[in-house]
């Protein structure tokens, strides 16, 4: 078998070749630049989910290259309207830059995924074997061709594999803009990250601090409407002279900083740039055997969205679906299909809800009404009534950034997902179902594996399904006692029999599930079904829509191994 061919080595690009190679599938990213993470003031926020996927995958210092939020508080003028205290909820906040050399350090440690800086993409076809990508490289002579099995373009805004594959991407080009700086200072609410509405210094409608490691802060301030509307989509991080540089932007810094200081403190300025977020959606995130995910399947940022968030989510998705397609026989084919077809089901699904949710929300957020009207409506206290929805957006909660959920039925085929009303916090679709809902993403719970160790539910995903046992007492008890009685030797039988690769848990108790309640978990987390007891016909069932014959693993690269088709050069 080829490589997948994965474009664009940023970080999605980059997460996705490292969850490839956790399940011995090789790739090889094409980079149109040369593989240098330049600083800049572009952040991410992670969630636990994504923090657990980076670690997973092999970035394990995304905690100490992040910071951990100890509060979030909203505040309008000179008064807090909303405290929300985090120390049960933990929220990351990294430097982009930080995050792709972290995922780069794990690529280059990999044998299995091969880098090829200054590679443009210039054409791509495909068949029933694959597909052949030709690029324009810098790095050598003349012109050179690839081969794979799968390809995915994670290529950003601008993605030249969206182009190629005629894939319409509509949306709305300006929705909000900001100006953002990253500043050296030591504010006097350390941990705390602050968004302030109507602040009492002359200037500015909106602005927020949020901490960094190292004493660095992310500051970030609401921009009027007005720059011209592209034609097409642009880089969502691009910098525009003339609005973060000059006496414009240190006016902004030092009329922030005096505000919450009382005065202004020693800084320093390291990084600037004007975003302008856009809300975009492709038409497709699949045609054949040629995917799109991150920037290029979609964009979002309004309200503090994380597109970058989301843009991990699909390589998580994509990445189990992937193995399993690659490691299926020949002749499988309309089982690969189907396989292949719920990435797009899901994850445009997912995303689509997002922007619905921007859509209805930020009338209420962004008022188009006449000054008066809008102090009336603030001073009556709807902006109060209103504010949880702000932290949604900046915590990665809700609506605007929670896990999904893909409800699907008991044979596997995901069902579109209902629109849901009333966007206050906490009402992402994974809150609103039950714990034990199909398609919900399953708690980080401790577990104990199958020959005694001790472990936790999230650690173990991302390589095989998960048959996980509610058994209470599994914690007082030593694991020699009941790992050879009750339903073990036939939970374990049965996942050496189901169609893809699986491993037995044990927990002690799981959020509404009975004891001896067997959940069956997907690579990437989510719960594909639940059966009270051990029933083999059922988990078959949950399982055969998704493939035959895959669970063999390549224990060498030599059946994938990484190269570029005959005759061209190398």
């Amino acid at each position: 078998m080829d490589p997948v061919i994965i474009v664009g080595a940023g970080p999605v690009g980059l997460a996705l070749a490292l969850a490839l190679a956790r399940n011995e599938v090789p790739s090889v990213v094409l980079d149109e630049g040369t593989g240098v993470c330049p600083e800049s003031p572009r952040t991410v926020v992670l969630g636990s989910d994504t923090a657990a996927f980076l670690a997973r995958i092999g970035y394990t210092r995304v905690g100490s290259d992040a910071a951990r939020w100890d509060a979030f508080t909203i505040w309008r003028r000179r008064a807090e309207v909303l405290r929300l205290p985090l120390a049960d909820e933990p929220v990351l906040h990294l430097a982009q830059h930080r995050l792709q050399r972290g995922l780069r350090d794990a690529v280059t440690a990999t044998p299995l995924i091969r880098l090829a800086p200054r590679h443009r993409v210039v054409e791509l076809t495909q068949d029933h074997d694959g597909v052949t990508v030709r690029t324009a490289s810098a790095a050598a002579d003349g012109e050179t061709r690839w081969h794979g099995s799968h390809l995915v373009g994670c290529d950003g805004a601008r993605s030249t594999v969206r182009k190629l594959l005629k894939i319409r991407f509509p949306g709305r080009p300006a929705v909000d803009r900001h100006a953002v700086a990253t500043v050296r200072v030591d504010l006097p609410f350390p941990g705390e990250a602050r968004l302030h509405r109507e602040p009492p210094w002359r200037g500015d409608r909106e602005a927020s601090a949020r901490p960094l490691p190292d004493g660095l802060w992310r500051l970030d301030w609401r921009l009027p409407p007005g720059r011209p509307q592209p034609t097409e989509p642009v880089d969502p991080h691009a910098t525009w002279p003339g609005i973060v540089t000059g006496d414009t932007l240190l006016t902004r810094v030092a009329s922030a900083l005096t505000g919450w200081c009382g005065e202004l403190p020693p800084h320093q300025l390291l990084a600037a740039a004007d975003h302008t977020y856009q809300q975009r959606l492709a038409g497709r995130f699949r045609t054949g055997r040629c995917f799109l995910a991150g920037d290029a399947a979609h964009l979002h940022g309004a309200l503090g969205m994380q597109n970058l968030a989301d843009g991990l989510r699909d390589a998580d998705n994509l990445a189990w679906r992937l193995a399993l397609a690659w490691h299926l026989p020949p002749d499988s084919a309309p089982a690969e299909s189907a396989l292949l077809d719920g990435y797009e089901s899901e994850r445009r699904g997912a995303v689509g809800a997002r922007l619905r949710a921007v859509d209805q929300t930020m009338p209420l957020l962004r008022p188009l009404r006449g000054w008066a009207q809008t102090r009336r409506a603030l001073i009556s206290g709807s902006f109060r009534k209103h504010a949880p929805l702000l932290a949604d957006g900046q915590l990665g909660t809700g609506r605007f950034g929670g896990a999904p959920a893909y409800p699907a039925t008991p044979s596997g085929v995901v069902l579109r997902v209902p629109e849901q009303r009333g966007a206050g916090r906490g009402t992402s679709l994974t809150e609103q179902l039950s714990p034990v809902a199909p398609g919900v993403l399953v708690p980080d719970l401790p577990v104990v594996t199958a020959d005694g160790a001790a472990d936790t539910l999230r650690a173990r995903l991302g390589t095989a399904f998960l048959l996980v046992l509610v058994a209470p007492g599994t914690t007082v008890w030593s694991a020699e006692h009941w790992l050879g009685a009750g339903l073990m030797p036939r939970l374990t039988e049965l996942a050496d029999a189901l169609p893809v690769p699986t491993e037995v848990l044990v927990t002690d108790a799981y959020p509404g599930a009975a004891p001896h309640t067997v959940l069956l978990v997907r690579p990437d987390g989510h719960l594909l079904g639940t059966t009270p007891g051990l029933q083999p016909e059922a988990l078959h069932t949950l399982t055969a829509p998704l493939t035959t014959g895959a669970r063999e693993r390549v224990g060498n690269q030599g059946r994938g191994e990484l190269r570029e088709a005959e005759g061209t050069g190398r």
